[in-house]
């Protein structure tokens, strides 16, 4: 049954912007640069996503039509008598970041731009950004386009973190541009243009930006612009900003605790690519566990392993440590109290994140620890996260379909039974103390186990097919992850193990 369209659907680009708000730009404007999106040359829409469509109070068809392909790109056409100062505005974001350790004091959008903000029908404030767009004053010598194969690449993660339940920016569209790009691979490739929706984009490194080249005010109002946009809470609290940080800090460490639960390496965790509203963003060179290892690293430019899938964790702290020295001044005059105060809820962090991995994991068996669980139950799950790694890192598991082994209570196939006896004898102790009944629910293991991951093999095949024209299994891939649990026919094959062979992601910038 087809939805019907919104009754406030837009007709035309023009009238599509019209809907568009600015809080960002208007009440931070010492933090973003206006900025026109490049014309394309032959600009046809290759994916849309009508649910997410349809959640922002747009019509799909809309975004299919030349006028939506127009607005997907950043493209309005002009009124009669208008100057180019009465064009819908869009704006290059400022922000600075800690790069692989580095600090890098002034990035921003290169290749970007915030078209605007919407409400959604649950009156959410959502961002609609473009990416690849062209060149703007943070390019720093780059072409600030982007390639079909990447842009594809953050839609379809983004869709498949969405279905597993891991907070996330998700795409909207991806235009292709009719223009070529040259990249790691040898020839061009076809540019495109991706519309990412986002809680916000406020980042760590926005905050960094702010506190180098801005004055106390305006990093006064950024916090204050974060905290009524995504922290509201925060502000009736005896010190606001100190709460922004308890706020943001709360949000990232169950983040981190869902990436590792499902395998997923980000694979570039600089303080630019972390956000204030606790959404994964920047799906670049990520990539998901196949053959499980504690080092496990994808990205060709991670040659330290810094950001490797062990590391995760702690560079979640190290880049709210980070923020935290950005909000000093505002916390408290007193640098030594302000830090002080800082440092206490930064201690926060570890067993935020210990408390959301022993919950989820109990979950992978099948055990639910409520809302409110007894500390002594996080414990002993926690420590078994431990033993089942060593388990699976000894014994070549591969992550994915380890668990979903014990979804279905058939680890004898997978595991040798010499290596698996103490293990399951462990695990079968801890369901009968801590499940209800002392039984595991196969339901709720089955809810937090997926059959179907973004697995490298599958997502690079089918990017190279669409990159020729052929989007037959970039098709087939999206609809198995956005509906990762459970198993069908039409999916058989993508359930399975990866190559052994090495396998490397680009940023793809």
């Amino acid at each position: 049954m087809t939805s019907p369209a919104p009754t406030h659907a837009t007709s035309s680009a023009l009238a599509a912007s019209t809907r568009l708000e600015h809080t960002y730009a208007t009440q931070v404007p010492q933090l973003s640069v206006r900025w026109s999106a490049d014309p394309a040359t032959a600009a046809s829409w290759v994916v849309v996503n009508d649910s997410l469509a349809q959640q922002l109070g747009i019509d799909p068809a809309f975004l299919r039509s030349p006028e939506g392909v127009d607005f997907l790109h950043g493209q309005f056409p002009a009124e009669p008598h208008s100057n180019d100062d009465d064009a819908p505005p869009t704006y290059a974001q400022a922000y600075a970041g800690h790069q692989f350790g580095q600090f890098v004091p002034q990035l921003g959008d290169g290749r970007a731009l915030l078209l605007g903000e919407v409400v959604d029908v649950d009156g959410n404030r959502r961002d609609l950004h473009l990416k690849g767009s062209g060149r703007t004053p943070f390019s720093r010598g780059g072409d600030g386009k982007a390639p079909l194969g990447p842009m594809l690449r953050e839609y379809l993660i983004g869709e498949a973190m969405h279905a597993l339940g891991i907070p996330s920016t998700r795409a909207l569209a991806v235009v292709e541009t009719g223009q070529q790009v040259q990249r790691q691979q040898p020839g061009p490739q076809p540019g495109a243009v991706l519309t990412r929706v986002a809680a916000s984009h406020l980042r760590v490194g926005t905050f960094q930006f702010a506190a180098v080249h801005r004055s106390v005010e305006v990093k006064r109002a950024l916090a204050d612009h974060a905290i009524a946009r995504h922290w509201p809470e925060a502000a009736d609290a005896e010190n606001p900003y100190l709460e922004l940080l308890r706020c943001v800090t709360h949000a990232q460490a169950p983040l981190i605790a869902r990436w590792m639960l499902v395998g997923f390496i980000h694979g570039v965790m600089n303080t630019d690519n972390m956000t204030i509203s606790g959404e994964s963003i920047d799906y670049g060179p990520c990539a998901f566990v196949d053959r499980f290892s504690r080092g496990a690293v994808f990205s060709s430019i991670d040659r330290g392993g810094r950001y490797a899938y062990r590391n995760q964790p702690a560079i979640g702290l190290w880049n709210l440590s980070r923020f935290a020295e950005t909000l000093i001044d505002l916390i408290d005059d007193d640098p030594n109290v302000a830090v002080e105060c800082a440092t206490a809820v930064l201690h926060e962090y570890e067993p935020a994140y210990d408390a959301a991995l022993a919950r989820g994991f109990a979950a992978k068996l099948g055990v639910d620890l409520g809302s409110a669980p007894d500390p002594e139950a996080l414990t002993q799950f926690r420590a078994f996260v431990e033993t089942t790694f060593d388990l699976m890192e000894v014994t070549g598991q591969d992550f994915t379909l380890f668990f979903r082994a014990v979804a279905e209570d058939r680890l004898d196939e997978r595991v040798e039974p010499e290596a698996l006896t103490d293990w399951m004898a462990e695990g079968d102790r801890l369901v009968r103390e801590w499940a209800p009944g002392g039984i595991a629910d196969g339901e709720l293991a089955r809810r937090s186990n997926p059959v179907y991951i973004p697995r490298n093999h599958h997502l690079d095949r089918a990017l190279n097919k669409a990159e020729q024209g052929d989007m037959s299994d970039f098709h087939r891939l999206l609809a198995a992850v956005q509906d990762p649990y459970g198993r069908r026919d039409e999916f058989a094959g993508l359930e399975g193990p990866g190559s052994e062979s090495a396998f490397v992601t680009f940023c793809g910038t």
